[in-house]
Formats: structure tokens, C-alpha cells, sequence
């Protein structure tokens, strides 16, 4: 699948406008793949929601903060066809079996001996063809997972150094026939030559799924850097409900986007108070040892400073 290489990534779902936490993560992830001598993409994981414009929204407050990217942006729901190439391939190695389980049935089904908390039970791992024509015959579309045989990968953050955790048979076609997001990530990441990913570090728990995937399918496991995300005062990440937190609501209320880089840069201590810096200041400045451990707590009073 790997046609190039080197290159890290944003890969934000087009569901509405950027907040600060986003814009925040976006800027990581430029200046990890920039001062590594990286290519720098953005992708669209647009396969579960997307709302109309918000891609070139989502664009456009990227460019404003002096971003750039290789073009063209890849969208996901035009690779649906790969996707399913993969699935088949994976199917016809007997490297998956078919689930009919609701996502009920798979929080109250007992869970194995030694299983890792949150683990799939293997439910229907093993249903014979009469079983599983049973289900079918009563309606029940399946979703694809994978036959995992193992339960715990590891792999290698540049901020929480080696992590492992665990892998269960996850799924990688959902039962209206979506490609999951652990399949379409390490499918795409793979064929652009991502070896860098940089994201929030709520995903920290599903790189060894990713990255154990990517090893089924014949390819390196990219470099992770999880990255603290922005909460609000209440230690939760930032939604609609906390105001002025993306570019166009702060814009209308005085905020220009090069203060909300300055305001990021001094949350990642690149920056000092009241200092306007520009991106690639930034990048000259940017060490990730340096870098905060713990969240941005970002509160109404942020930009009156």
C-alpha cells in the first residue's frame, strides 16, 4: 500500500468549525512534521459526518494561522473502494469473522477470563455457518471484525514514551457497511506515507489497535505523539457551550487569528506574555521535550490577557 514516505498529518472530521483545541493539535502536528524535515497533509475523515462547508471552513482557519499542506486534501468517502479491498483481503485470509452483537449485548456479555476491562467478548468469534445463517435470516445485518491474536500491542509515543495496551477483535466494517475508523486511518496514513502521527491524547488508547493493524496488513507502525488537548475550567473539552472558541466566533468578538496563535503559542511555552509570534517562529522555537504534560485550561478571560 506505501507509495510515499515521511509526511505527517491533521486529519480532522469536516463536522463543524475548528475549535481552539483543534487549532491547537493542527499546530503540533505542523510544526512535529515541519521541523522534522517532514511533508505536511491534511485529510478529511469525512466517512461517518459532514456538514457542507465545513471543510473549506476548516481550511481556510488552518491557512489563517499561516499553515500550508501538500495538496490535494484527501477526503475519505472517495476511497471507499480500497477500503473495502482491504476488508476482502483480510476476510479471504481469515483474519476476521462476522458480529451480530449490539453494542448492549456486548456490555452485558460476561467478559473473558483475563480479558482487559472494555475488551468485545468474542461473542461470535466462533458461530458455526448455522448460527451466523440464523442471525442473517432474522434480520440482523453483521458487522466485520478482526480476528485478533493477540491482547496487548505496544508502541512508541514521542511524549508518553513506549505504551501498551490492549487490542480485542475490534471492529473495521460497521453493519450499515461504513469502513471503521480503525481500518480507514491505518489504510490512509499508510498508503500517504504518514509515518508521524500527531493527535490528541484521548486517542492514546487506540494506537495499539492501529498499529497492530498495521502490522497485519503488512506495513510499519508510524511514530505517535499524543498531545495534551484544551479543556475548559471544568476539565472538560471545549464545545459550543463555552462561547468564543473558534476562529470566526472569536474574530466577531475582537480576537484576530494571529492573537489566538500567539495565546497557543504561550500555552505550549513558545511564547511569552503579550508576545505576538508567527507560525514560523514558532517552528524555530519549537522543541517537543518542551512540551506540557498536562491540558490547556482555557477560560473566558483567556483573550483579555
Amino acid at each position: 500500500m506505501s507509495t510515499q514516505h515521511a509526511a505527517g498529518r491533521y486529519a480532522p472530521s469536516p463536522s463543524g468549525d475548528l475549535h481552539v483545541g483543534n487549532l491547537r493539535t493542527a499546530i503540533l502536528a505542523w510544526l512535529f512534521a515541519r521541523t522534522t524535515g517532514r511533508r505536511f497533509l491534511i485529510r478529511m475523515e469525512d466517512l461517518d459526518r459532514a456538514v457542507a462547508g465545513a471543510d473549506a471552513r476548516q481550511l481556510a482557519d488552518l491557512a489563517s494561522l499561516g499553515m500550508d499542506w501538500e495538496t490535494p486534501v484527501v477526503y475519505q468517502t472517495g476511497r471507499r473502494d480500497i477500503y473495502r479491498e482491504i476488508i476482502d483481503r483480510l476476510r479471504e485470509g481469515g483474519r476476521t469473522f462476522e458480529c451480530f452483537c449490539t453494542r448492549r449485548e456486548i456490555l452485558e456479555a460476561p467478559s473473558a477470563p483475563h480479558a482487559p476491562q472494555g475488551a468485545y467478548p468474542g461473542t461470535c468469534r466462533n458461530l458455526t455457518d448455522a448460527e451466523r445463517a440464523e442471525k442473517i435470516a432474522a434480520g440482523r445485518p453483521p458487522a466485520i471484525r478482526i480476528r485478533a491474536d493477540t491482547t496487548e500491542f505496544t508502541v512508541t509515543d514521542l511524549l508518553h514514551g513506549t505504551f501498551t495496551g490492549m487490542v480485542d477483535d475490534f471492529v473495521i466494517q460497521r453493519n450499515d457497511g461504513t469502513p471503521a475508523y480503525n481500518l480507514a486511518v491505518v489504510v490512509d496514513d499508510a498508503a500517504q506515507g504518514v509515518d508521524q502521527v500527531v493527535r490528541g491524547d484521548d486517542l492514546l488508547s487506540s494506537a495499539p489497535r492501529q498499529a497492530y493493524l498495521a502490522t497485519l496488513l503488512g506495513e510499519t507502525p508510524p511514530t505517535y505523539a499524543h498531545v495534551p488537548m484544551v479543556l475548559n475550567t471544568d476539565g472538560v473539552r471545549l464545545s459550543k457551550r463555552d462561547g468564543a472558541v473558534t476562529l470566526a466566533d472569536l474574530a466577531a468578538g475582537g480576537v484576530p487569528a494571529g492573537t489566538v496563535l500567539s495565546h497557543i503559542a504561550r500555552s505550549l511555552g513558545f511564547a511569552g506574555p503579550g508576545e505576538t509570534v508567527d507560525l514560523h517562529t514558532l517552528a524555530s522555537r519549537f522543541d517537543p521535550d518542551a512540551l506540557p504534560r498536562e491540558p490547556w485550561l482555557l477560560g473566558p478571560t483567556e483573550w483579555s490577557s
